[in-house]
């Protein structure tokens, strides 16, 4: 079957190209469309992979832009167990097919994908997202998944909305109160620590540190934390086109990258070149200093803003590791050399991202002081005390009292209320349960010719 790429730009679904999939292998071929090519401000989908220009482009695998729509860890195993269940026909084979099997209105970014010759976009469901309202019933057929209870129903209702981004853990779309869409993380039932509360204090904390963050809240559901992560690669009722920063670099599968190759992409397709080489730096030091050991190239976004040129998405899925459970666990990191991270190294590397070391220093004291005020922002946001207990050595350990030293900054003289500021400004979504139930419909938009 043979596919067309379409794209949202500018309040319009344009045919950017077509996908020719090979018939007995993950192979593919695109070619760009000529009036595509040929339209005014026109960019290439996969900056690196798929260059602007005519002809065919041959791939072993799906491309990365591709690839960054479809379903991650989670999402695989709703489309395998829904073709196990029947509520799906097509057994996937290949990447491609995974990418088609998710709801087209809340699959991630702005590519849209339909049959060569018309008919409607892949897969087409009634634009219809749970609303938060529901949080209740998507945990209770997360937790039925986990444990491999599901029905046919329960696959219906998570699989219809998607599972966009990246990630193992059990998550779906939703909407928000204001139609806003998001993306609500659910615990599992196997989970030995609140690991989406810690997910929702590291957001909190970067926030305080300085750093641009999805929009993020703590929610009670069946008496479990859920964490609600406002979609960012949506203006309204438009598409944003999105690439991962694994996609950016155009990064083999199993290359890891570092921080300093990212600020190269930064370089050579950056939107605000040396706004977001900064931002980069202050991501790469707080992530350092909170054990985020979640950390790869593809939980690191881009965002188009102007033909060709790609921007830093907010920061997302950021995730304190405790020292017991990083042994399988690595992060970024900060150049290619095989060291181990340091802020030594960090600082040293600061040129590299636009920083002269008295500068870099500066960002690193702000974020010092942010994380310092990690227990009461959990708090705050009413993590237990067990919880509190359980992430301590992702916040307190060898590496932030490196921090410490080479920031000259006495953290145990000072009360940060930075971050606490931050949790208790956010506004709760703990009210949405006195909220009528609302839907969101799909907008009606034409394909240009």
């Amino acid at each position: 079957m043979n596919i067309e790429v379409h794209i949202d730009w500018q309040q319009r679904t344009i045919l950017a190209g077509r996908l020719y999939p090979a018939d007995q292998s993950a192979a593919v071929t695109f070619e760009y469309d000529r009036e595509w090519l040929a339209r005014p401000g026109a960019f290439a989908i996969d900056p690196i992979a798929l260059p602007l220009r005519a002809g065919q482009y041959h791939a072993p695998a799906l491309f990365g832009a591709m690839q960054d729509c479809g379903p991650d860890r989670w999402g695989r195993v709703l489309i395998e167990r829904a073709v196990r269940k029947r509520v799906l026909e097509a057994k996937p084979y290949r990447d491609l097919d995974y990418v088609l099997a998710l709801e087209d209105f809340s699959r991630i970014g702005a590519l849209r994908f339909r049959r060569v010759g018309g008919g409607n976009f892949l897969a087409e469901g009634d634009g219809r997202l749970p609303p938060v309202l529901r949080l209740g019933a998507l945990v209770a057929a997360a937790d039925a998944i986990h444990h491999e209870t599901e029905t046919a129903q329960d696959l219906r209702f998570l699989l219809g909305v998607g599972s966009p981004l990246g990630g193992a853990r059990p998550k779906s779309a939703i909407v928000l109160p204001d139609l806003t869409l998001a993306i609500a993380k659910f615990p599992k039932p196997d989970d030995t620590r609140d690991i989406v509360g810690g997910e929702i204090l590291a957001l909190t904390l970067a926030r305080a540190a300085g750093i641009t963050t999805a929009g993020h809240q703590l929610v009670k559901a069946a008496d479990r934390h859920v964490a609600v992560i406002t979609r960012f690669d949506r203006a309204g009722a438009e598409r944003v086109p999105f690439v991962s920063a694994s996609t950016l670099l155009s990064l083999a599968p199993g290359v890891a990258g570092s921080y300093i190759q990212l600020a190269d992409g930064i370089r050579q397709h950056g939107h605000d070149v040396s706004g977001d080489l900064r931002e980069l730096w202050r991501r790469m030091v707080f992530s350092l200093l909170v054990s985020n050991h979640d950390d790869h190239m593809r939980n690191h976004g881009f965002l188009l803003r102007a033909p060709g040129k790609w921007a830093l998405s907010p920061a997302y899925d950021l995730n304190p590791v405790p020292a017991i459970d990083r042994v399988t666990l690595a992060q970024t990191a900060i150049e290619n050399s095989g060291a181990a991270p340091s802020i030594e190294g960090a600082l040293a590397a600061a040129p590299h991202f636009d920083l002269e070391r008295k500068a870099a220093k500066a960002i690193l004291r702000e974020v010092i002081q942010a994380i310092s005020g990690w227990r009461k922002a959990g708090e705050r946001l009413r993590l237990g005390r067990g919880t509190l207990a359980a992430y301590a050595t992702a916040f307190d350990h060898p590496l932030m009292a490196e921090a410490q030293a080479v920031g000259a900054h006495k953290i145990a003289a000072q009360a940060s209320l930075k971050a606490t500021d931050v949790a208790r400004k956010q506004p709760g979504l703990l009210a949405v349960a006195r909220a009528p139930t609302r839907t969101v419909s799909r907008p009606r938009r034409g394909i240009s010719p």
